[in-house]
């Protein structure tokens, strides 16, 4: 790193602030890295720093003025993977997506090989690295030597990883795990981790005991203090570690300070989270058909809850549904509704509790699903074709009902729109006059006796008028109009 920032690459941009160089990747042809911003794709080199992302254009001798990609200002910045191909085909898995405010759209850089994506997994853990420790200097405003310190606590992650790179053989490395404000970002509680970093760094004005070592109750010096001890300076604040607590060599020995306390919660919850995770990973099922089936096993409560509901309100059985519309006019007129929803609640947790008693020492009972026969491919697709057009059925049905709405509001059709006016005062009036529980006591009764033996023909020649009034109604038109033709029409006006 040292050898890298002392280099004349970036020399010019980086001399005021002084950063370091951590990367730099597209120096060789046969792995190359490639910038897309919108429709342009160029080759170039890619350089990684302590404050920011920079991309040198390759031209034909020489590379082009560095673009800047800041990651230590507060920009709302998003740094995720993304998909590449050719003509704006997203086919390939293989890059990095960079947007904030001060682009107009964002960039994505592109790390091309043969096969996997471990060399844009790689860049994406030390580029969200950089951006995290800055989003927490800027969130608890850090400043001076504490600064420096959490610069190098994300620096001295990074070469780890190198380092591990170098010497391990193996392609399947978890380089999340080894940078500390991207593990702090996933962990459970890992928020907490960072807030007790921050109150001990402004308590004691150098954060030297935030590396955490495995023994419990001990902690390393500051990251900066081995940073300097490697040649690499960082900053321009004094070099003094805080001479608080026990000292032996470079561990400091006594009781579990706030931030292993914090350390230790953070890692019985990811214990958890693991096996929460390794249970559902176990239930996942593959094809369309198969998960619809557990959906449907799982919903099968609420679907006969739905069941019985919908023959209370259709009247199927008299004198059920006579009962239930007298009792519920009762809790709502006496205002008993909150309570009954309470004690529905209350009920539920009763239920969970005498379960558990009760299932103590038992084995865990499966969910039996009924698998359905197999599909072939063929069979497959055509479910798939089936769902889509399912989903455009919904979604012009959508847009019709939208379109009709803006046709009422405004007066394509002038009967149906005074009709509907007039049905806006009247709804008004009685929100403005009317108690709310009357309101939804003549909403329930409106509702759970519309089909009964004497409301069942009224209901029935009124729900006819209502649609074919709503039929009526016409749409409001649509223009479509492709970005060709509004390119032509904007330079006509000009």
């Amino acid at each position: 790193m040292k050898s890298q920032s002392e280099s004349s690459l970036l020399s010019a941009v980086r001399s005021t602030r002084g950063e370091k160089i951590l990367e730099v990747d597209g120096t060789v042809t046969t792995q190359p890295v490639l910038e897309h911003v919108g429709i342009s794709t160029w080759p170039g080199r890619l350089i990684l720093t302590d404050h920011a992302l920079y991309f040198e254009a390759l031209r034909v001798v020489s590379y082009d003025i560095p673009k800047r990609y800041d990651l230590s200002d507060d920009l709302n910045q998003t740094v995720k993977p993304e998909l590449t191909g050719p003509w704006g085909t997203r086919l390939f898995d293989k890059a990095v997506l960079y947007k904030s405010i001060s682009l107009s759209e964002p960039a994505i850089i592109e790390f091309p090989e043969l096969k996997g994506h471990t060399r844009r997994d790689y860049w994406l853990a030390v580029i969200r690295e950089i951006l995290y420790v800055h989003r927490f200097i800027n969130k608890f405003h850090i400043t001076g030597i504490e600064k420096d310190d959490a610069l190098s606590k994300a620096s001295l992650g990074i070469l780890r990883v190198q380092a591990i790179q170098e010497i391990s053989s193996s392609s399947t490395v978890c380089f999340e795990s080894l940078l500390m404000f991207n593990l702090c970002d996933q962990l459970p509680g890992g928020d907490l981790i960072l807030e007790t970093l921050a109150n001990m760094s402004s308590s004691r004005g150098l954060n030297w005991g935030n590396n955490i070592v495995a023994s419990g109750g001990m902690y390393s010096i500051s990251a900066l203090t081995t940073v300097s001890n490697l040649g690499v300076m960082f900053g321009s604040s004094s070099n003094n570690p805080s001479e608080a607590g026990l000292l032996v060599g470079e561990l400091a020995v006594g009781e579990m300070s706030s931030l292993e306390r914090a350390v230790k919660e953070s890692r019985e919850n990811y214990k958890k989270v693991v096996l929460a995770q390794e249970t559902v990973n176990g239930v996942k099922a593959d094809g369309i058909d198969t998960n619809l089936a557990v959906m449907k096993e799982l919903l099968l409560p609420v679907m006969e809850v739905g069941k019985w509901l919908l023959s209370l309100v259709y009247w199927d059985d008299p004198l059920k549904s006579l009962l239930f519309s007298l009792i519920s006019t009762f809790i709502i007129f006496r205002g008993w509704l909150g309570y009954t929803l309470a004690l529905t609640l209350v009920l539920i947790a009763i239920f969970m509790v005498v379960t558990r008693f009760c299932n103590q020492g038992r084995p865990l009972v499966g969910l039996k699903v009924m698998a359905p026969p197999p599909m072939n491919t063929m069979e497959q697709l055509l479910a798939v074709q089936n769902a889509i057009s399912l989903a455009e059925h919904l979604v012009q049905d959508g847009n019709i009902v939208l379109l009709k709405f803006r046709a009422l509001l405004l007066s394509i059709f002038p009967q149906a729109s005074d009709r509907f006016a007039a049905l806006l005062v009247f709804m008004a009036l009685i929100l403005a006059l009317v108690p709310s529980k009357y309101m939804l006591l003549v909403v329930f009764l409106e509702t759970f006796t519309r089909y009964s033996p004497l409301r069942k023909a009224s209901t029935e020649r009124w729900m006819r008028r209502l649609r074919e009034w709503w039929f009526s109604i016409p749409a409001a038109p649509v223009v479509l109009e492709t970005q060709r033709q509004k390119e032509k029409d904007a330079k006509k006006r000009k």
